[in-house]
């Protein structure tokens, strides 16, 4: 099952900001309803607190993690070592979106620096277990290069064109839960 770590101490901070890649899970409540599991890169997340991380969302084809978490916050981070020593890291918790233009957005956004254009919520998320296991099975992979791609496509828009996009493409998840809807923000 792994060991169970109480906070997030200064030796798993280090480690998880060595690790070019995490990836997100959420779902919604409805038995039915699909399980969203997603990769993120680029130099969006961060460690907040002993409990506490967060992470930029950017503009995408999709809005699952933002729907699953309006519905129910339920999240979980995993890190794995894909270089050095083997390990997985889950961080379960309770999640919350804050919409680009919510007072919760302009809150938490200082903490990233300098922030991608196409960021579109700031996912904060109060982490209630946090859990390492070995990672055995993950195999070695060096990384090329982190992509751009996704950042180039969100510098190529005018924050009307995104707002635009994020309207067609983002507003509901695809078991039609509300996503990215500015008149439900969180604070």
């Amino acid at each position: 099952m792994g060991a169970v770590r109480q906070v997030i101490d200064d030796e798993l901070r280090e480690w998880i900001e060595r690790q070019p890649v995490f990836f997100v899970a959420s779902a919604p409540l409805a038995g039915d309803g699909h399980v969203n599991l997603s990769p993120k890169g680029l130099d969006t997340f961060r460690v907040l607190d002993e409990d506490r991380v967060g992470y930029l969302d950017l503009t995408g084809s999709g809005a699952e993690t933002i729907a699953h978490l309006r519905e129910n916050g339920r999240i979980t981070v995993l890190f794995c070592a894909f270089d050095g020593p083997p390990r997985i890291l889950r961080l379960f918790g309770e999640g919350t979106p804050h919409l680009i233009g919510s007072e919760g957005f302009q809150e938490r956004v200082e903490m990233f620096g300098e922030v991608p254009h196409s960021t579109r919520a700031v996912i904060d998320v109060e982490v209630t277990r946090i859990q390492t296991s070995c990672g055995f099975g993950v195999p070695l992979m060096g990384l090329v290069a982190p992509r751009d791609r996704l950042t180039q496509w969100g510098r190529a828009r005018t924050s009307a064109e995104l707002d635009a996009y994020r309207a067609t493409k983002n507003a509901r998840s695809i078991d039609g839960l509300p996503a990215f809807d500015h008149s439900a923000a969180s604070g």
